[in-house]
């Protein structure tokens, strides 16, 4: 591996990948139109997106937060401590 240093940016290290023919022809159509400055650029978002991805609910979830938002409007919930005494149970 090489380091590149951009002033004012993290220490740059550069890595060497192989790819699939049809993925990079992919990347190579999709890096500008999706509005990023170069393919690299485009390559760093995709990498920091798999090492920290983001939270995606299902429908399901989304649905059932939902429905509990308007049992707990309709005032049809109990709080954790009201819950435990109701079923006696400890802490």
């Amino acid at each position: 591996m090489s380091a590149d240093t951009n002033a004012g940016d993290d220490r740059m290290e550069k890595i060497n990948v192989r790819v699939p023919e049809p993925l990079l022809e992919t990347i190579n159509e999709e890096w500008e139109r999706r509005g990023y400055s170069s393919r690299s650029e485009a390559i760093r978002d995709a990498l920091r997106d798999w090492a920290n991805p983001s939270v995606t609910l299902s429908e399901e979830t989304l649905d059932d937060l939902e429905a509990s938002r308007g049992q707990a409007e309709r005032g049809e919930t109990v709080s954790a401590e009201e819950a435990r005494e109701r079923l006696d149970l400890d802490d």
